[in-house]
């Protein structure tokens, strides 16, 4: 027997019944040849992983567009933390960790630089509107590719599923996606507690004191609390979720940081509302108008899509520095850098 099918039938043996089992996947888009060595789901997991747009999430903003220190989360360290979050929780509720893991780790590869920002401005210029969680669909069906033969990485249905619906109005169907999409919640909005706390726009004081006293007082005891409660709450069942008493003080610290740290100025643009919105519309606009100057691996897909669809592929793809830097290389003269 093959390592591979050691590991399914382990996974039959050992995971509970409502469990996704790799040698019960639903496969690919495009028929592949097994690997000898690892499932499905850890061959996903290994494209991700390996792929430039993953790469690329290190020089994403989570939150704090200018931060002052080394460490305020990117968007590459949000990945991680959820992906450690929901691992966590699959495994304690008899799920299947690599499922989980492939889908955390290739959950945001769509999204756009200077976070939500980027994102809200996008959606407003792109005719066939902009979310991040359909990019990242598009990112792993057709703009990455883990072979020279074929356009995409080809992941399996389950992942693909779990990445399109981690945030939304559509549901995962397994409870690997239903495990990461709240797992994507408890991450960021305790990270961003934690890093707005840093940053002085809040303090741990202001912060809803109904929920702290349910959920804890600290980032580590809210994390410990939320996964402890899912894990409880989860085992052995179809559904993976929260209880109703932790999920509402979540959502409470949730609208809080709605209206007290993601909507403030400082946050959203380090002084200047108007910088990130002209960086991202003044790039959209001109590869528009220029699509010559698209890279060639987008170039090549003309006759497939729309020029309009190619530069916001682009411009979504694009790190902090790098629309920076570029921006700058196209509309800012020289003497006045």
């Amino acid at each position: 027997m093959i390592i591979r099918e050691i590991v399914e039938d382990r996974e039959i043996q050992n995971l509970t019944q409502y469990a996704t089992k790799s040698a019960e996947s639903k496969g690919r888009r495009l028929a592949e040849e097994k690997c000898e060595i690892r499932t499905d789901f850890q061959r996903d997991r290994d494209r991700i992983i390996h792929s430039k747009a993953f790469r690329r999430l290190m020089h994403k903003t989570q939150v704090f567009l200018a931060p002052e220190g080394d460490h305020f989360r990117t968007r590459l360290t949000h990945t991680i933390e959820v992906s450690q979050i929901a691992r966590t929780i699959a495994r304690g509720s008899g799920l299947n960790e690599d499922l989980t893991e492939a889908i955390a780790l290739g959950h945001d590869l769509g999204h756009t630089p200077f976070g939500h920002n980027g994102e809200v401005i996008l959606d407003r210029l792109y005719s066939g509107g902009f979310k991040h969680n359909r990019q990242s669909l598009r990112v792993v069906d057709v703009l990455e590719s883990s072979s020279q033969n074929r356009r995409g990485m080809n992941l399996t249905m389950e992942v693909r599923d779990g990445i399109l619906t981690h945030t939304g109005p559509d549901l995962p169907q397994t409870p690997e996606g239903q495990v990461v999409r709240i797992s994507d919640r408890i991450a960021y909005i305790n990270h961003d507690i934690d890093d707005a706390i840093r940053s002085g726009v809040i303090s741990a004081e202001d912060l809803p004191k109904e929920s702290i006293a349910i959920l804890g007082d600290s980032h580590k005891k809210r994390i410990d609390s939320l996964v402890k409660d899912m894990i409880r709450v989860s085992y052995n069942k179809p559904e993976a979720r929260l209880s109703e008493e932790k999920w509402e003080a979540m959502n409470e610290l949730r609208k809080y940081m709605f209206a007290n740290v993601y909507s403030n100025k400082y946050v959203k643009s380090a002084g200047d509302p108007g910088k990130v919105e002209e960086i991202i519309t003044s790039l959209f606009e001109y590869y528009l108008q220029r699509p010559e100057q698209l890279p060639e691996e987008l170039l090549s897909m003309q006759n497939e899509y729309s020029i309009e669809e190619l530069a916001k592929d682009h411009v979504a793809s694009m790190t902090d520095r790098y629309a920076i830097n570029k921006y700058n290389e196209l509309f800012v003269p020289a003497g006045w850098k």
